[in-house]
């Protein structure tokens, strides 16, 4: 769940408790993201009238001021074009020599050139072109952490189940056999949507690069396969259809996840959260790292996401600056397997002397299955390949090729524990070639990229336990403090304080009992509230969830999603933001010219 801030709009009827009329209102949306810092600019208005040759151009503003770039840019002479929600900017046409006067104004973050991308339009993923091979797609990045290998000693995360907490995960070829289906504790179900269905894009994106199988041969570059292909998803959805979600639901979620964890034949060893906040207050108290670690004692290993704030951001996403599990930065191959190439991504979060992340993977322009008229899909359609696959970037992207190769990990070691895989992956890592970069990241050489085959040549415990000493945490924090800066808000009130998406006062020492005792869940009730359904046996565990007429045809046509579903204010860009869950992962400005080179990619 890496990033930054969203907004949820008014539903068709709201949860018990709310109080749209009241200060009390919705939720957080939280992501893997990249939250641009504001620059501090002087320039006024006064600077863009011009009457150049128009550009196009991708316009970021400072959040809530979208309004006022749109209105210098007229002013400059220049057209607005589509909202981008998502990255608080819009697309745009302005004069070639009023974009410096654009980016130095108070209200502006970015911008940046809006070129024609052409991406792959093949319908496999692996196509080799003139310059070699994709290195955003699964083939070269199971090469790139050494998958294969752990492939072939036997280890492809058979047995072993990951619970994405995330978006939902949709029943798309590559993973419609392979997934469990939890509660959906999403405000879609508050609202009477279909359950447990993505239709963001982010969840599925995720499940993919963990989990995904063609069920064609593992070697075969033409075959969509997972970092752990043979291994099974449990479905946790707490992101709507434009990715809101409250810490409160965040937090949940992981509650039942330890509580559930061996329900039904279910062995959920490693649990992915490709999110995150910029949480206000010290680890040692915050319930929302509280939960994870409470999730991490109970032998589920939590693989979190260190965020998309750059080296503006000096500490870790919330849950990942929790120092007792396993946080992911992410790094760019730089279209090499030498690993002597490989640098991190600028837009991971540096961290702190006291924490930074512990591992990176992959993150940059990942081909992973698409949700077909999904919120992805639908806004940001030049992030499409071919006819199954979509390219994201983020430490969200990183953090589940960690989960898949923890999973493959947990099956060759079924009896160790999340402290000796974390110590394990954190011993075999190949340390990145200092650089400029690294420097402004603070990194040290003690940081680097993931390395399956050096995994495979170490023992479980040749390192003892690899239990770790750090100060724990006792949750009895703040919830607001964890929401950090992400809000959600549904346009007329700000969910804040001390209270759950219901308007139910938080009662930290309580829960926090109950969490460590795996107690928080009353059938379908957590918090005294009713969150979803009260079965998990039967039919819900099974492969009939996500066959027949569910998910076949005019079921999940683009029709089911058109614009009459989730158009106009309740869907627009002013109202869903995003970046928690994605931020710069599907826009224009990475998939520009700059990032997609003809050089590069032909």
């Amino acid at each position: 769940m890496s990033g930054n801030g969203l907004v949820e709009a008014l539903p068709r009827s709201a949860p018990r408790g709310w109080q749209w009329s009241t200060a009390v209102a919705s939720c957080v949306t939280v992501v893997a993201a990249m939250a641009v810092a504001p620059a501090v600019h002087t320039a006024g208005t006064s600077m863009l009238h011009s009457s150049g040759k128009l550009e196009r151009v991708i316009v970021r503003a400072v959040p809530g001021q979208v309004g006022q770039a749109e209105a210098l840019v007229r002013n400059a002479g220049g057209s607005v074009g589509r909202e981008l929600g998502i990255i608080s900017g819009f697309a745009a046409q302005v004069p070639a020599d009023a974009a410096d006067a654009l980016r130095a104004t108070a209200v502006v973050t970015s911008v940046e050139t809006d070129a024609v991308m052409h991406p792959l339009s093949d319908t496999s993923l692996t196509s080799t072109l003139a310059s070699g091979p994709d290195f955003g797609s699964m083939a070269s990045v199971d090469k790139l952490v050494g998958a294969p290998a752990l492939w072939a000693a036997g280890a492809t995360g058979n047995g072993v189940d990951v619970a994405v907490l995330d978006t939902g995960v949709a029943p798309v070829a590559g993973l419609s056999d392979k997934i469990v289906n939890g509660p959906d504790l999403s405000l879609d179900y508050q609202q009477g949507l279909p359950e447990s269905v993505d239709a963001y894009g982010h969840g599925t994106h995720m499940a993919g690069i963990i989990a995904g199988n063609d069920h064609g041969s593992l070697a075969d570059p033409n075959n969509f396969v997972g970092v752990a292909p043979d291994a099974r998803i449990v479905n946790v959805k707490v992101g709507a259809a434009d990715g809101a979600t409250d810490v409160s639901q965040v937090i949940a979620g992981i509650d039942w996840v330890v509580q559930h964890r061996n329900d039904n034949g279910m062995n959920i060893k490693v649990l992915n959260l490709s999110f995150g906040t910029l949480s206000k207050q010290a680890y040692t108290v915050d319930p929302l790292a509280y939960a994870a670690e409470v999730a991490w004692t109970h032998g589920v290993m939590v693989v979190a996401a260190a965020g998309n704030d750059g080296a503006t951001a000096h500490q870790l996403a919330d849950p990942a600056y929790d120092p007792r599990i396993l946080a992911v930065g992410a790094y760019d191959p730089n279209n090499s397997f030498t690993v002597g190439a490989w640098t991190p991504a600028d837009f991971t979060n540096s961290g702190s002397v006291q924490r930074e992340a512990d591992v990176f993977a992959p993150g940059m322009h990942i081909a992973s299955l698409r949700v077909p008229g999904g919120y992805v899909d639908t806004n940001f359609p030049q992030s499409q390949v071919g006819d199954r696959f979509t390219r994201g970037s983020g430490t969200s992207q990183a953090t589940a090729v960690v989960s898949g190769l923890a999973a493959d990990l947990f099956q060759r070691y079924p009896t160790a524990t999340p402290d000796m895989v974390k110590n394990v992956l954190n011993r075999s890592m190949t340390p990145f070639k200092a650089s400029p970069l690294t420097k402004l990241l603070g990194l040290d050489a003690n940081t680097g990229t993931i390395n399956g085959v050096k995994a495979l040549g170490r023992s479980i415990t040749s390192d003892g336990n690899g239990r770790q000493n750090f100060a724990l945490s006792n949750g009895t924090g703040s919830l607001e403090a964890a929401r950090g800066d992400a809000h959600l808000n549904n346009g007329t009130s700000v969910l804040t304080g001390e209270q759950d998406i219901f308007g139910n006062a938080w009662n930290p020492t309580a829960w926090a009992t109950a969490a460590a005792a795996g107690t928080t869940w009353q059938g379908g009730l957590w918090n005294g509230q009713r969150w979803s359904g009260d079965s998990w046996t039967g039919q819900r565990w099974s492969n009939a969830t996500w066959d027949g007429n569910d998910w076949s045809g005019q079921r999940w046509s683009g029709q089911r999603w058109s614009d009459a579903q989730w158009d106009g204010q309740r869907w627009s860009g002013q109202r869903w933001s995003g970046q928690r869950w994605s931020g710069d992962g599907w826009d224009g400005q990475r998939w520009s010219s700059q990032r997609w080179s003809a050089t590069d990619w032909q």
